[in-house]
């Protein structure tokens, strides 16, 4: 059966790569973004032209998960032209690369603002249709970085999709007995096929990174690019992260997987996340909550 779709950040990237995988299964997919009559309506046309081409239910809802206001407009046009949302893919995010020293404190916040309290935006928009409805999916699109390798430079970063991880995972356990299932996608560092990299922001203190550019940290940006490249294999392809979205999505209700791992470059997050989510689970059966570790159709739902 076809499901509604929302997924954020989708003007690029894992984002514009999931919504034309799921519209090709045959679901029906709002790719939402920002600014879709300004700097993204070339990525507007773009949808509706592999939509046009490929006959598939793919279209783009404008959405900007620093809005509460944005948000709330863009669940409620899909509410009002489709009745229901069926799952939300919370793939929108920002990566900044440099010393976390040199990074203003305004702007770790902002990098928090898009990476998680996006997130809890769209979460207040969505789960009360959900709740009533007794069914549902979230999906987060995490990193490995949580609790895999993690280099220098990416400081905020990893700070901010740790805080998101945590907060999926908090979320797992407080939706389950609302029917509502959770999956973390964690992808590793893919260093093509997305833009990551080439759009990731900088630090503002200038004084401060010009320290460490001309100090003993000297080139290490160059050693940090090019040691993740070389980790990553030749076939990584970033296109395997939609097909893992997808995967989640087909996946029969009570089935889903709370983490699924894509990382070529294997830096360790799958075992410390296994660790990590085998030690949740025990403690949460030694607590008297087990159930929560699965989520189940409420009596009387839908």
């Amino acid at each position: 059966m076809s499901k509604i779709i929302l997924v954020t950040g989708a003007s690029s990237g894992f984002g514009a790569l999931a919504v034309r995988a799921l519209a090709t299964a045959g679901h029906i997919v709002y790719a939402g973004m920002r600014e879709t009559t300004g700097r993204n309506a070339p990525q507007v046309a773009k949808a509706q032209d592999f939509a046009a081409e490929r006959d598939v239910l793919l279209d783009t809802v404008e959405l900007d998960v620093l809005s509460q206001s944005s948000v709330d407009a863009a669940v409620a046009q899909i509410l009002d032209r489709r009745g229901r949302i069926d799952a939300i893919v919370h793939n929108a995010g920002h990566m900044v690369f440099g010393p976390s020293e040199a990074f203003t404190p305004e702007q770790v916040a902002a990098l928090y603002d898009v990476n998680v309290l996006g997130t809890q935006r769209l979460n207040r928009a969505v789960l009360p249709h959900m709740r009533e409805r007794g069914e549902g999916l979230l999906i987060w699109v995490g990193s490995s970085s949580t609790r895999g390798g993690t280099p220098p430079y990416l400081g905020p970063y990893f700070a901010a999709k740790a805080a998101m991880d945590a907060l999926a995972v908090c979320y797992a356990g407080e939706l389950a007995r609302w029917g509502i299932e959770t999956s973390i996608i964690v992808p590793g560092a893919f260093t093509s096929g997305t833009n990551h990299f080439a759009h990731s922001g900088a630090p503002a203190d200038e004084a401060i990174a010009h320290a460490y550019a001309t100090g003993p940290y000297a080139g290490i940006e160059q050693v940090i690019h090019n040691g993740l490249a070389a980790l990553e294999p030749d076939d990584a392809d970033a296109a395997a992260v939609a097909e893992a979205i997808l995967t989640v999505v087909d996946t029969p209700s009570g089935r889903r997987p709370l983490r699924v791992h894509i990382d070529p470059s294997q830096d360790g997050s799958e075992i410390v996340n296994g660790v990590a989510d085998r030690v949740r689970a025990e403690f949460l059966r030694r607590i008297g909550l087990e159930d929560l570790l699965g989520a189940r159709r409420p009596v009387g739902a839908g």
